[in-house]
């Protein structure tokens, strides 16, 4: 019974412990582009919670996901829902994803409504 018992315990540590490096994996920036991606289009759908904020977007017909930093990051920028809504022109700027077939980024700067939005102020392109 024992033997069960520890071969069970040991199961359950690498599940647990794939499950959080899959989830790291995700939230870095290794499935993104090097260089600088521009997306501009309108505003579909705004989502401020965790693990990120999010834009879905809609340019020239396509349906982009624009990933930004975690609430705290993107909130501490200034972009919270209520400086822009469903409709508005936006223009992200960050890393596209490196699976060209998948409409994703990651936004370090999101500008709306004439003003500028840096969710990642260290990550943001030159001037």
């Amino acid at each position: 019974m024992q033997f069960n018992g520890i071969r069970s315990a040991t199961l359950t540590a690498a599940v647990i412990l794939a499950a959080g490096t899959a989830a790291y994996a995700h939230h870095g920036w290794s499935w993104t582009q090097d260089g600088f991606f521009e997306l501009r289009g309108k505003i579909t759908a705004i989502y401020i919670g965790n693990p990120h904020a999010t834009l879905d977007v809609d340019a020239e017909g396509e349906a982009w996901r624009v990933e930004m930093a975690p609430p705290s990051g993107t909130i501490a920028a200034g972009f919270t829902e209520q400086v822009a809504k469903v409709g508005d022109e936006v223009t992200a700027i960050g890393n596209r994803s490196v699976d060209q077939v998948e409409k994703r980024m990651k936004a370090v700067r999101i500008i709306v409504g004439g003003k500028t939005y840096d969710v990642y102020p260290d990550r943001v392109p030159p001037a």
